[in-house]
């Protein structure tokens, strides 16, 4: 009698067991298939399970300890922007897609020379964001007006809000800024980097090839030596009027600091997108005597010179020739080949003046 009444106790305790069990299993199953709005791509940031689903919790998703135990089955989060594909889910598919799902990216590219307020409105339709957000949100956080972000091409998640991506590209670029200015000079320093900025910015600007950027860069030094004003129409071409031809009528007009017929010295903040072939140049210009240069209308090249009495024939030179102007670009030209037999003569012999001297000399 005592064995069959242990026996039905344990019984009874079993099934209470497997009701439990059960209970708890058709519970969970509920909650897994309550109904969850969500934008499709969401961020999930580096960290242990838990802090993610506290930061879920935090941002309006209403997770437990369920939630924890259901992700860590499945098995890791992904961290970073991640594309859900859908609005509306379970419960259940959320933290499944949350451990699954891939990175939403796009890419852009910011070209060489382009201003950020062109780019701006480029980022605007392509990631489908508020430019008047974009806008507000650069103005009040970029360190300049330009050359914030450097130019290159950049694979960026789908979704991001407009401070989000804009931080994004600040954080990434001052990390190349303060990589190339630790390999180049052994430590950073933000204002006077962004001297050299300015600087290639110009280059970016004036330059028709890749071989004459250190050549540009000469005679900003030199014109800068000799406290003459630049006159380079390249510094008007900046924010709304980055495509603009510069008239007689703008360089009378403008007040800015961009205008460096009107002003001496640099402009105050760099007046484009640069890469890194025209920080290369502003760094390490060659040594030369030039003051002057012009573009060749038959070529797309520039003739330089250090006479003013030369380069008024060689602006005669192109009257009546019709012009074969290029922009920069990264890639190797013809007028980039045809370059490099022109500068060699001037430049190959040549040695950049010295980090220190160049270091030494920005105010």
């Amino acid at each position: 009698m005592k064995n069959i009444k242990r026996n039905k106790i344990i019984a009874l305790i079993i099934f209470n067991i497997i009701e439990l069990f059960l209970i708890a299993s058709i519970a969970v199953l509920f909650y897994l298939n309550i109904p969850l709005s969500s934008t499709k791509v969401i961020y999930i940031p580096k960290g242990s399970t838990s802090s993610i689903i506290s930061h879920l919790n935090k941002n309006g998703y209403e997770t437990n300890i369920i939630d924890k135990i259901v992700v860590r089955t499945f098995g890791y989060p992904q961290n970073g922007w991640i594309d859900l594909k859908q609005h509306y889910m379970t419960k259940g598919d959320f933290l499944y897609k949350i451990t699954k799902s891939k990175a939403a990216l796009r890419s852009i590219t910011l070209i060489p020379g382009e201003t950020s307020y062109i780019f701006l409105q480029h980022l605007a339709q392509k990631f489908n964001l508020s430019l008047e957000k974009l806008q507000k949100i650069y103005d009040q956080y970029a360190y300049k007006n330009d050359g914030n972000i450097l130019a290159e091409t950049y694979s960026l998640p789908y979704g991001m809000k407009e401070d989000h991506l804009l931080f994004y590209l600040f954080s990434q670029t001052n990390k190349h800024y303060e990589e190339f200015s630790r390999k180049i000079f052994g430590y950073y320093d933000k204002k006077k980097w962004y001297f050299y900025i300015t600087i290639a910015s110009i280059i970016q600007k004036e330059a028709a090839s890749v071989d004459e950027m250190p050549l540009v860069s000469s005679v900003i030094y030199n014109r800068l030596r000799k406290n003459m004003a630049l006159q380079m129409d390249g510094t008007l071409n900046y924010g709304k009027y980055s495509h603009m031809k510069v008239s007689a009528k703008r360089i009378r007009e403008d007040n800015s600091s961009y205008n460096t017929y009107r002003n001496k010295g640099l402009p105050a903040s760099p007046v484009c997108a640069v890469s890194l072939n025209a920080i290369k140049a502003a760094i390490f210009p060659v040594k030369s005597d030039y003051l002057y240069f012009v573009k060749d209308n038959k070529t797309g090249l520039h003739k330089f010179t250090n006479s003013y009495s030369t380069h008024v024939k060689n602006i005669k030179a192109n009257r009546g020739v019709k012009k074969s102007y290029t922009k920069n670009k990264e890639e190797e030209t013809n007028i980039d080949k045809e370059a490099k037999k022109i500068m060699k003569t001037d430049v190959s012999k040549q040695n950049p003046s010295s980090i220190k001297d160049l270091w030494n000399n920005i105010k």
